[in-house]
């Protein structure tokens, strides 16, 4: 299967202008702004330059024109890019967009006038011509991407920046409004937390697929020990991290078996990501752990989940889309002695080993190991994760408010020391202890997903913009709001 996550993204290209205006930057936009998305590796859809007049959608007859033509390709469309490199025709844009009804963001650009080039016959005015696009957007109820500035060059970086960004906010979009969630097992009876609206879920278009644990250790326990796909897996086990001399290869084979009829559920069942009951039946029942096959399928970008945390899952698999890299779920879990803007994520071994930043021990869990015995307990990914940014994200299914809610922020990972067994992360977040408040007050669970890295601009554009869930973003300024007195 081709994951959405793996997808290359396809962004449909526009070129808005007044046919009174020079037709000359029309040309220069459309040939600059395909350079930029050339090098990106991003796909284009557009209609030849011949198609219309000055390659630009100056009417109605234009607007229709290229309406028909995503449509024809709407299954490939990710977004839509929409260059002014002048005033540009607010109308023939909006009808456009609505014609066409992708339902995908939109990124516009407007492009700068020069000081010295404002006579009839040379300028611009993008500046006021974008406000035009944007009032229209309003009244058609057309959300859209603004670029860093609210005028740019089509040559320069920071477009080329936006656009990079952009592409990663539509490829969160596209993979959060069809995402398939393998739940595989029951929740654990002890941990209400992990509670969750599958109906919630489906109203935003992501599907829960779940299959009980004991038809997973009936297909693992019905391989082959000579397969060569499970030989194969061993091997790659073995490879994945440090495994310590005690280690049987009896364990190493129960996990490589366990692991393969995950993988092959997984693939099966179409998943983007998933949540396993891992505590603690299966170390009971099969005799290893699950969370070397969790790290193994986040390092994949294909997420994994603790405790049958569908909504931790899903956290995981939006940072993954934003980021491009591995993210892990963890516990807000200790603090770090009286310093408040510090504490201890950890969770007992799932962390894949880029999000780690190093090659991870590959042992026994600690905690369930000493209650049930460490010889049933083996695959948990052990280290400590280095230094460097990172981004935090946490959604939440609110069955009382009817919605999806989330919040997020960023911080990092410090190098301060911490003695626990398990995957550690020493992080740091300014006013921690306010964000502490925010999830204690507002029903959060105590699972959150982190990822290296600052992402968090893309996650708030995707999630609140295009999806339309509840946030709280923890490092952004308060936005400019109206504000209706009350005058009687």
């Amino acid at each position: 299967m081709t994951l959405t996550i793996r997808r290359k993204i396809t962004l449909g290209v526009v070129i808005g202008s007044r046919a009174f205006f020079s037709p000359a930057p029309c040309l220069a936009a459309r040939t600059e702004v395909l350079a930029q998305l050339s090098g990106l590796g991003i796909e284009v859809v557009t209609l030849p330059f011949e198609a219309t007049e000055n390659g630009a959608v100056q009417s109605i007859a234009d607007a229709q024109l290229y309406a028909e033509h995503f449509k024809a390709q709407r299954d490939k469309i990710d977004g839509l890019v929409i260059c002014l490199p002048n005033f540009g025709d607010e109308i023939a844009i909006a009808e456009l967009v609505n014609r066409a009804k992708l339902n995908v963001p939109i990124l516009l650009q407007a492009s700068n006038d020069e000081v010295d080039k404002v006579s009839v016959h040379e300028r611009r005015d993008a500046f006021c011509g974008k406000i035009s696009v944007t009032n229209n957007f309003w009244q058609y109820g057309v959300p859209f991407t603004e670029t860093t500035t609210h005028t740019c060059d089509t040559s320069g970086a920071e477009f080329r920046a936006d656009l990079e960004r952009f592409s990663r906010v539509c490829r969160t979009v596209r993979g959060l409004r069809g995402a398939r969630l393998g739940a595989i097992g029951a929740r654990t009876g002890a941990f209400q937390t992990m509670r969750y609206s599958e109906k919630l879920l489906q109203s935003s278009g992501i599907t829960v697929l779940t299959v009980d644990l004991s038809e997973m250790m009936g297909k693992a326990s019905a391989i082959r020990d000579d397969a060569p796909e499970l030989l194969a897996k061993m091997e790659k086990i073995k490879a994945y991290g440090s495994i310590p001399a005690h280690i049987k290869t009896s364990q190493i084979l129960t996990q490589a078996k366990w692991t393969l009829a995950v993988n092959r559920w997984i693939e099966e069942n179409e998943c983007d990501a998933s949540a396993i009951q891992c505590w603690r039946s299966l170390q009971d029942n099969f005799g290893c752990a699950t969370c070397v096959t969790m790290s193994m399928m986040g390092e994949e970008l294909m997420p994994s989940a603790c405790e049958v945390d569908i909504m931790g899952a899903l956290s995981m698999y939006a940072l993954a889309l934003a980021s491009g890299a591995p993210p892990a779920i963890l516990d807000w879990n200790n603090n770090y002695g009286h310093e408040v803007d510090k504490c201890v994520a950890t969770h007992c071994g799932n962390f894949p080993k880029s999000f780690i930043g190093d090659t991870p021990e590959i042992s026994e869990l600690d905690v369930l190991g000493e209650s049930i015995g460490r010889s049933k307990c083996f695959g948990a990914v052990k280290g400590k994760v280095k230094p460097g940014p990172m981004t935090y994200f946490r959604l939440s299914s609110d069955d009382r408010a009817g919605t999806l809610k989330c919040y997020l922020g960023e911080g990092e990972f410090t190098a301060d020391p911490f003695p626990m067994d398990g995957g550690i992360a020493v992080t740091k977040v300014a006013r921690l202890r306010e964000l502490m408040r925010f999830v204690t007050q507002n029903g959060f669970e105590h699972h959150v997903a982190m990822v290296r890295g600052h992402h968090a601009d893309v996650v708030e554009e995707a999630v609140t913009r295009y999806l339309g869930w509840p946030y709280y973003h923890h490092n952004a300024p308060q936005p400019a709001s109206l504000i209706l007195p009350n005058r009687f």
